[in-house]
């Protein structure tokens, strides 16, 4: 049976219509699509930005937490307090800055390294990965009671290796406060590495090949062809990897509190947070204008850097 050219044109024009409706979107679409960004928006209101709130506001006031009736206002106070009488917020800021400085300078290059290396195909890469990834599986507590036993100074594997260990002239690496901040850094950077490894890993597996061979047909040797052309076709990981870094050493807490508590040395903004927080000796005001300044202390060089980035793409 055969059409006539009419009816084809008919057809035709049915199918147009069909293929360009908009489908509307039923009651219970909107409900689910509204739950959707409901629920997460929710749980970031409730459990990360009222709490800032929260600590920003009782930062200028002076409370023992107990009762609401002795909250009495205290304006800068608190950050006059932290700054010219507190004699531990200006080391903790100084630590903070190295540990900034020892995970980009040290740290990443490492991770970076690393995922080079296992990205050649290498025999039992996937063995490798897993070996250098394992640390970052743990909590950053587990790591320092690890490296607790590795510090050791009359048992631990390091004096062990030294030959000093159970003898006077043993290195106390977590007792003493002229090297426990680097051994602490030493620490930070096993786990950091591995995560920075598996993020340059799967950036790398995304670069497109051609790239390589362009570079390669144009004389550009490995070293020239990885930094001027894979390097920055990765710029969506070196985004991430900065922001992560910068945070990675702001927050680090866990390590320097199972070491020490934060003190004698390894005096950092967020384990002098905790013990203003927590515990018999609690200053909420104090404690809650460190967490402040810690905050603003993340975000500014965040922000700086995503502004900076995103603003050259938006450049004519």
């Amino acid at each position: 049976m055969t059409t006539s050219p009419t009816e084809s044109r008919k057809s035709v024009r049915t199918t147009k219509k069909a293929s360009g409706r908009v489908r509307r979107l039923s009651r219970r679409d909107i409900a689910v699509l509204s739950a959707m960004v409901a629920v997460p928006t929710l749980i970031q209101l409730v459990f990360v930005w009222l709490p800032t709130l929260f600590s920003i506001g009782l930062s200028f006031v002076k409370w023992n937490g107990l009762d609401f009736a002795d909250m009495k206002p205290a304006g800068l106070d608190n950050y006059r307090f932290i700054v010219e009488d507190y004699p531990p917020f200006w080391p903790a800021i100084q630590h903070n800055v190295l540990w900034l400085f020892f995970l980009a300078v040290i740290a990443t290059p490492i991770g970076l390294l690393l995922a080079v290396l296992l990205d050649q195909n290498i025999r039992g890469t996937k063995i490798y990965q897993s070996i250098f990834f394992a640390p970052v599986m743990l909590s950053l507590a587990l790591v320092g009671v690890i490296w607790q036993l590795f510090y050791q100074r009359d048992n631990g594997l390091l004096n062990f290796l030294l030959g000093t260990a159970g003898k006077p002239e043993a290195v106390d690496w977590f007792g003493d406060s002229s090297v426990n901040i680097w051994a602490a850094l030493v620490a930070a950077t096993w786990r950091h590495a591995g995560y920075v490894m598996l993020l340059y890993l799967a950036g790398l597996k995304g670069v497109d090949p051609s790239l390589r061979e362009a570079a390669a047909i144009d004389g550009a040797n490995a070293f020239q062809t990885f930094f001027r052309v894979v390097f920055p076709a990765m710029k969506p990981v070196n985004i991430v990897i900065v922001v992560i870094t910068i945070i990675e050493s702001l927050r680090a807490f866990d390590v320097v509190y199972v070491i020490n508590r934060g003190t004698n040395g390894l005096e950092l903004i967020s384990a002098l947070v905790i013990q203003n927080l927590v515990g018999e000796g609690q200053v909420l005001g104090v404690g809650s204008a460190l967490a402040t300044v810690l905050l603003v202390v993340s975000l500014v060089p965040i922000v700086f850097y995503l502004s900076r980035t995103f603003g050259k793409e938006n450049r004519p």
